[in-house]
């Protein structure tokens, strides 16, 4: 658990890191619609480090089920947030990789229905 932890914690002082980066240096560099693109990707990358903190600690889920669920959403987040960052910051053409982005929204997807699933089910066993 506190593997997992760790690696939560330090995406999200990398999601700050990239936040104020693109806030500050790319303001300067990027057209705003590309601008507004890099900050859907920090805002995304937040929004799941703090529901990967909720899923990590909370007392109710099995070890095993955190763990699925938290590389799913890393393996999301790596895709959407990630594609998002390569085109960006690493200069490849959007052309080349445009399918990583949605994929990485539907894994996302999958990650919150799998986590609605399981509360589903632990609702019905009270």
């Amino acid at each position: 658990m506190y593997k997992n932890l760790t690696i939560i914690t330090l995406l999200g002082a990398v999601t700050i890191i990239l936040g104020a980066f693109g806030a500050h240096a790319l303001k300067e560099t990027l057209p705003q619609e590309s601008l507004q693109s890099f900050e859907t990707a920090v805002r995304y990358q937040m929004y799941h480090v703090l529901v990967l903190l909720g899923i990590n600690l909370n007392g109710y889920l099995s070890l095993t089920f955190k763990r699925k669920v938290t590389w799913i959403f890393l393996i999301g987040l790596s895709l959407f947030s990630g594609s998002i960052y390569a085109i960006y910051l690493g200069g490849i053409p959007a052309k080349y990789i445009w399918f990583i982005t949605p994929l990485g929204g539907v894994v996302l997807i999958v990650g919150w229905l799998l986590l609605s699933y399981e509360f589903y089910l632990k609702s019905r066993q009270k």
